[in-house]
């Protein structure tokens, strides 16, 4: 797994966004003009000191929507949760799986991977809560 700094508020780049939503079943007219630009990190960065991107690798959270490639976004700040989608460290080896708290295990989100267990004698680390992932759309067939 990846991990990448965010950039600087002077590398920033506002792109240009569409003020109307783009429909995902019926075609429906288009909107002939385009809003404010929208800045990315704004959109999916709440707590800018604690956050960074990660890249998944692998297909064992793709029923969560995380895609072998995906850019992860990870908020340290957020106070992980049963349920939560996580990048743990685990005995030393970084992995992005769901937190389960009730059953002390991290599950994959694919029935082809196994859940880990969490033993008393594990070195576990939360590391963040994975608060967006950016698919690349090439990987979905």
């Amino acid at each position: 797994m990846q991990v990448f700094r965010l950039s600087s508020e002077e590398t920033a780049v506002r792109l240009p966004f569409f003020s109307a939503s783009v429909a995902a079943g019926f075609p429906s007219p288009a909107d002939d003009y385009i809003e404010s630009g929208l800045d990315l990190n704004e959109y999916l960065v709440k707590h800018p000191s604690s956050t960074f991107l990660a890249r998944a690798s692998g297909d064992s959270m793709i029923r969560a929507g995380i895609l072998d490639g995906a850019l992860l976004v990870v908020d340290k700040s957020i106070e992980p949760k049963n349920g939560n989608i996580v990048i743990a460290a685990i005995n030393g080896e970084l992995t992005c799986k769901i937190l389960d708290v009730k059953h002390q295990m991290l599950r994959a989100a694919n029935p082809s991977y196994p859940s880990i267990p969490l033993n008393d004698g594990d070195d576990l680390l939360i590391e963040g809560v994975v608060i967006h992932a950016i698919n690349p759309m090439t990987n979905l067939t």
